[in-house]
């Protein structure tokens, strides 16, 4: 796809899921791709399949090791940085909000949040040098109440408020920073999710994943490679002057399940 080949990009968190997604598709246009994670084994089975992956084991909540890997990634990249996919994220604890553990709400904006503040703090500078896009991993739970996911969707919200302020910053620098919300997403973390909902709310897994079905228009799941799509489309010159935008990968919610 043509604004892809041979520019330089970072993922956080991209061993697994829908940062591996992403680093494929990104790979596969002809990007240069950094991908950080915590998983280190993750991280060398995915070098070994793509062997041209640069990575970098990294927790991004931590902002000595966000800086260390810059240190890293300013070598390889020879100080360049084009596109950058903030996709780190954990699911947070499930249930009532009185009965949630404090640490675990702390955790879920630490990951969710801070950490796009702190990779995109040493990310901007380098965009800003010619110019590139940011893609945050926001939800659907970004745009809807969520009865149960209380400190999720809350951090997920302010991811939609965080790009939307970014895009305004750094327009005139002419780097377009978008957030995207996918919707429920086939894949082990969702499994986790749907569990951990069952047992706060006394339903069946069955009954809780139907629920979540139900409320879509397509009545679907979408998968890792539906999200990677729309943000190698976004990054790529057809998506030139899209910016500032919450683009909803989701098969249409239209509601969030309540309990």
């Amino acid at each position: 796809m043509q604004g892809i080949k041979n520019k330089k990009v970072l993922i956080t968190a991209g061993a697994t899921g829908i940062g591996k997604a992403t680093a494929i598709a990104l790979l596969n246009a002809g990007a240069q791709v950094h991908v950080c994670d915590i998983d280190a084994d993750a991280l060398d089975q995915l070098k070994q399949l793509y062997p041209l992956l640069l990575t970098s084991v990294t927790n991004v909540a931590e902002p000595d090791e966000v800086a260390k890997m810059f240190v890293q990634l300013q070598q390889e990249f020879s100080g360049q940085l084009d596109f950058l996919v903030n996709n780190a994220g954990v699911s947070g604890p499930a249930g009532p909000l009185e009965s949630l553990d404090i640490d675990a709400w702390k955790t879920t904006f630490d990951v969710n949040l801070h950490a796009t503040f702190y990779v995109s703090k040493h990310a901007i500078p380098l965009l800003k040098r010619q110019g590139g896009a940011i893609m945050n991993l926001s939800s659907t739970a970004g745009l809807y109440g969520y009865p149960m996911r209380s400190p999720y969707a809350s951090a997920k919200w302010a991811i939609v408020g965080l790009s939307k302020t970014m895009a305004m910053e750094l327009g005139p620098f002419n780097v377009r920073v978008n957030c995207i919300c996918p919707g429920s997403v086939n894949g082990a973390r969702m499994d986790r999710v749907i569990s951990s909902i069952a047992k706060a709310t006394g339903e069946s897994v069955e009954k809780v994943r139907q629920d979540n079905v139900q409320n879509t228009s397509m009545t679907t799941f979408v998968d890792a490679e539906d999200i990677a799509n729309m943000i190698v489309f976004s990054f790529s010159d057809l998506g030139a002057k899209i910016s500032g935008q919450s683009l909803t990968v989701d098969g249409d919610t239209h509601s969030l399940a309540t309990y």
